[in-house]
């Protein structure tokens, strides 16, 4: 399982932000758009196995095969933008702007929106047997779900709101990682265990991902669930990202960055 060492998969990390930001519109859309289909697929996969075992460990042990899968394709997160891109222009790459890191952000939240809605509407149509039965257990899990993150928030005010802007904080240092651990092994097998461990924590831990919430939410507004497009998106969806944005940059890119790539002058001897 070849590593490699942090100041090799950091420059790595600032390369693929550069990448990302001088990427064509078709090519930034297409990646993003299948990245937040296959994440959506499998946050599907992960609650039929809570519903079906009871055991919501084993879920989240296995949720990360989708974000394995769409990082071994070479696809695009929001999550994973937010920490690559800046780097490029703290970096000071020739021609990145605040003005390029934004049109991809951009970009990647309406592909990755577009995918998880896709499946969204895929999934609502197997859980009712085309909208002409209430949805089956499965289905009734996402609502509760969509119901418990907006309105559940809202019903604490400030707190929740907190507490949910933590929770997107928290969710994207450990996707975050994860997207780093794709960087850290030239083998599949090391990526996919340095990808593994971060996701199945923050899936578990019931943090809040802006991509795998596209999902989540419009799912159980379209099978019935007790909350509005507005509580969605002021009770959940912004919060996140932001929250997203905040954590993942701070606690992983300009972490690694900081101590791997600008790296301190060394103590002298006393």
């Amino acid at each position: 399982m070849a590593y490699l060492a942090p100041s090799e998969f950091v420059t790595k990390m600032v390369d693929a932000g550069e990448a990302k930001i001088f990427m064509s519109t078709r090519d930034t859309i297409i990646r993003a758009y299948m990245a937040g289909a296959i994440l959506a697929l499998a946050a599907a996969f992960a609650v039929t196995v809570n519903v079906s075992t009871g055991v919501p460990i084993v879920g989240a042990a296995l949720f990360p095969v989708g974000f394995c899968m769409l990082y071994l394709f070479g696809f695009d997160l929001l999550t994973g933008v937010f920490v690559l891109c800046p780097l490029a222009l703290i970096d000071k790459r020739p021609g990145v702007t605040i003005g390029g890191v934004l049109r991809n952000w951009g970009l990647v939240f309406i592909g990755n929106f577009a995918g998880a809605f896709t499946v969204a509407v895929m999934m609502a149509i197997v859980f009712t047997f085309g909208f002409t039965s209430p949805p089956d257990k499965v289905g009734q899990v996402i609502g509760t779900i969509g119901e418990g993150r907006t309105v559940g928030y809202a019903a604490h005010g400030a707190g929740g709101m907190l507490t949910l802007f933590i929770r997107g904080m928290l969710c994207n240092w450990m996707v975050s990682a994860g997207v780093v651990g794709a960087m850290i092994s030239t083998t599949v097998s090391g990526k996919v265990i340095a990808m593994w461990m971060p996701i199945m924590l923050f899936f578990f831990m019931t943090f809040e991902h802006s991509i795998v919430n596209m999902f989540l939410f419009p799912s159980g507004l379209l099978l019935g669930a007790k909350f509005s497009i507005m509580d969605y998106l002021i009770w959940n969806e912004i919060p996140t990202v932001i929250g997203n944005l905040v954590g993942g940059l701070s606690f992983t890119g300009l972490t690694l960055y900081a101590t791997h790539i600008k790296t301190a002058p060394k103590r002298g001897i006393a």
